[in-house]
């Protein structure tokens, strides 16, 4: 079947607009990737369902039922798998940790002979996921303040549009979009990422007027230290400096509050010697995509990016100066 036509000025608004994630660019493409990413890991790792995640906290429950949760009074068994945990206490901790003993008495015996090797200083915990908060994009989809929704075509992959995007108020809606983009549950992924690349290509102007509005979630989900999320949110602020004029130059004062967490994930780079890396063409090698995104930000953010990135991530190298 032929694909939907773009509309015409006749077009009635009521129309829903339908754009396609299985197009064969690399923006259109990024959501539904991600869809089959998650089922690809469901067949190889057994743990790989959210089921896990939502218990221990890592991941948003949701809910229990389109009103709402249920009582916890009334139905116990629905609150008793949930066991929300810190990311400090799924970390393992060393006997020198603080409330195992001094770090003296670790390894002195009675007398103050040395009874063996002292033991290792904790984890800092740095690269340890975070929690993945709520974001607002699913309060305002669940509570159908959003004009989107999925198309349930044979087709599949595609995003239906209640009205025109270039009559959206982008200062409203796209900083929801991107809080979006950090969820792991379909819809909301599916629609946040799709609905975030398809704002941006009909944006034109209006982004550089809500560029200080998209800074808090796209810190947000990079502070998750989720490698999955991570991905995500530099795939979109790629588009985003790529998508319009002085949108680079516009993002180097908010340099200090997005790539604190690029300069501690720069080095995850995967060593596997002379095997194959499935990741290098979904894009999905942390370090590497840190580093494109770096030479994105450099190469249109103007004569003051490089100096501002070199103070954030004293490792980086210019990709352009000589």
């Amino acid at each position: 079947a032929a694909a939907p036509s773009p509309a015409s000025p006749g077009t009635s608004p009521s129309r829903l607009r339908t754009h396609s994630a299985a197009s064969p660019n690399r923006a259109s493409n990024a959501a539904s990737q991600l869809i089959l990413d998650d089922e690809l890991r469901k067949m190889f790792y057994k743990d790989a369902g959210m089921k896990f995640q939502k218990r221990s906290g890592m991941l948003p429950k949701g809910r229990h039922s389109v009103f709402g949760d249920y009582p916890m009074e009334l139905a116990p068994n629905a609150w008793s798998t949930y066991n929300p945990k810190t990311p400090l206490a799924l970390m393992k901790r060393s006997s020198s940790a603080p409330g195992l003993g001094t770090y003296h008495a670790a390894f002195v015996g009675t007398g103050g002979i040395p009874r063996g090797i002292a033991p290792p200083p904790p984890k800092a915990g740095a690269t340890c996921m975070r929690p993945v908060p709520v974001s607002m994009f699913r309060v305002f989809y669940d509570r159908g303040d959003l004009p989107v929704s999925v198309f349930h075509g044979a087709g599949g992959g595609k995003i239906a549009w209640k009205v025109d995007i270039e009559k959206l108020d982008y200062g409203h809606y796209l900083p929801i979009f991107f809080d979006g983009a950090r969820e792991q549950e379909d819809p909301y992924r599916f629609l946040a990422v799709q609905g975030c690349y398809d704002m941006m290509e009909r944006g034109g102007p209006k982004l550089l007027a809500v560029v200080p509005q998209l800074i808090i979630p796209m810190k947000t989900a990079f502070n998750t230290r989720n490698p999955v999320v991570m991905c995500t949110a530099m795939k979109i602020l790629q588009t985003l400096v790529v998508s319009g004029e002085l949108i680079g130059e516009a993002l180097v004062p908010y340099y200090r509050q997005l790539l604190p967490m690029f300069n501690i994930f720069k080095g995850n780079t995967a060593n596997i010697g002379d095997q194959m890396d499935y990741s290098q063409r979904k894009r999905q090698n942390l370090g590497e995509l840190i580093a494109e995104t770096l030479q994105i930000l450099e190469t249109h953010g103007g004569e003051d990016a490089f100096i501002n990135i070199k103070y954030m991530i004293p490792t980086y190298e210019s990709c352009v100066a000589g």
